[in-house]
């Protein structure tokens, strides 16, 4: 104790907060299961000879020498990195230290890198890296879209199951405008109208009649399916003068970057694109400096995160989640015109084939973050675009498990690899001012 003149002051003690930490056991029992996988492919049915990988350059880029790797060998040591990786997570876990997200990255490069190598090997032909890296990209255009109108909608508090409709929607308007017109800009502008019309739809149910979000976009998600049906058979395949006028659109044409496209394997696959592939790095740099770095961005995270404290400081918590999910149907939608202006060159029904419910998983992967959810964009369209490079080269993979392997990866990542993550606190939650 000490005593003063008037009083007598208990002496200060320290306050130590205790953190609790959780145990999350989770991840080391997905990568342990995935080392064991490996054993069984790699090891027990181990595949002879040599695996050639191809680095063939594109229209302008140079090619670099082959890389020929001893397939027995490379896989099975990459086996034994994968089992010792899979183990110092137990070691991790049980010192109440979480897998950082990047040791899973690399042991997922790992495991992909020793399946390339086994499956390419013995007597099928040379992987063409080039090739299989530019699919990807190609492939994963309206995953990113999807996934950074995923983000903005959910950062802002609703749930985006609709992108599946606002890809569609996209698709179909800009194949039927930009063959009207034979504009392809003109294509580009109405995806981005249809994807606000169908984001209208869930902003106006969800936030102004309070409709679980959930239940609402998948009823756009039909709706939308049904109507492009309806009007690809009743209308744009009824009648050839009409296929001719309605679904034959312009494609984009590719435009290199000088320099930059002759640089061998990158350039060709970054800097070789069409204006929609750039018009998407810009999105995903905008995306996120917008939503970390401008007043805009913190706007639309408070309402996501606690719309009351937002309300309270002034700010229109119904308009801000009605415009932002409409921007992120905009962005979706550009996505949608990928789909017809910069691949197939045509609409055709249900061609999306669920990828919006694919760049929902990378919103989730991507842990409501737009570069991350850019990253596990590429991993799906990895996954996607595998299937047909190991059909052409020739691998003994059976067909039916490249059909379902982009699946297999989605959820093997949003069930493991992810780790735990936490949504915006408001998300999927109406906001009722009192």
């Amino acid at each position: 104790m000490t005593t003063t003149a008037d009083h007598t002051i208990p002496d200060a003690s320290p306050i130590v907060l205790e953190k609790t930490v959780v145990r999350s056991y989770k991840t080391p029992i997905l990568l342990s299961v995935v080392a064991a996988l490996s054993i069984v492919l790699y090891v027990v049915f181990r595949r002879g000879g040599d695996t050639t990988f191809t680095f063939a350059g594109g229209r302008i880029a140079a090619s670099l020498p082959n890389v020929v790797l001893p397939t027995t060998l490379t896989c099975v040591i990459l086996t034994i990195v994968l089992v010792v990786m899979a183990a110092l997570s137990w070691w991790l876990v049980s010192r109440f230290a979480s897998v950082p997200l990047w040791f899973s990255g690399v042991f997922a490069f790992l495991f992909v890198l020793a399946f390339l190598t086994w499956a390419a090997g013995a007597n099928a032909l040379p992987l063409p890296i080039t090739g299989l890296l530019l699919g990807t990209v190609s492939l994963s255009v309206p995953y990113i879209f999807g996934a950074l109108g995923g983000v903005i909608s959910e950062r802002s508090g609703v749930v985006n199951i609709a992108i599946e409709g606002q890809l569609l929607g996209g698709a179909f308007l800009a194949a039927v405008v930009s063959s009207m017109t034979r504009s392809l800009t003109l294509g580009l502008i109405a995806a981005v109208v249809a994807g606000v019309l169908v984001s209208f739809l869930l902003a106006a149910f969800a936030i102004k009649y309070y409709v679980d979000q959930v239940i609402v976009g998948v009823v756009i998600n039909v709706l939308v399916l049904g109507l492009t049906n309806f009007l690809y058979s009743q209308v744009l395949t009824k009648d050839p003068s009409m296929t001719k006028l309605l679904n034959s659109p312009p494609l984009l044409p590719a435009l290199p970057i000088p320099g930059l496209s002759a640089i061998p394997v990158i350039g060709p696959v970054l800097f070789d694109q069409s204006i929609i592939v750039y018009l998407m790095y810009i999105a995903v740099a905008a995306v996120y400096i917008g939503l970390f770095h401008t007043r805009w961005g913190l706007r639309l995270r408070s309402v996501g995160e606690h719309p009351q404290a937002a309300d309270t400081v002034g700010i229109n918590v119904t308009g801000t989640r009605f415009w932002n999910v409409s921007l992120a149907g905009a962005i979706v939608g550009l996505g949608g015109a990928y789909f017809t202006l910069g691949s197939v060159g045509s609409f055709s029904e249900d061609m999306t084939g669920g990828q919006g419910y694919i760049a929902l998983a990378a919103v989730i992967f991507g842990r409501w973050d737009p570069i991350r959810a850019t990253l596990a964009a590429l991993l799906f369209g990895f996954a996607s675009n595998l299937q047909y490079t190991l059909a052409a080269v020739g691998s003994p993979v059976p067909s039916e498990f490249l059909l379902m392997l982009p699946y297999v990866v989605t959820i093997l990542a949003v069930a493991g690899f992810v780790g735990y993550v936490r949504s915006p606190a408001a998300d999927g939650k109406p906001y009722i001012k009192s």
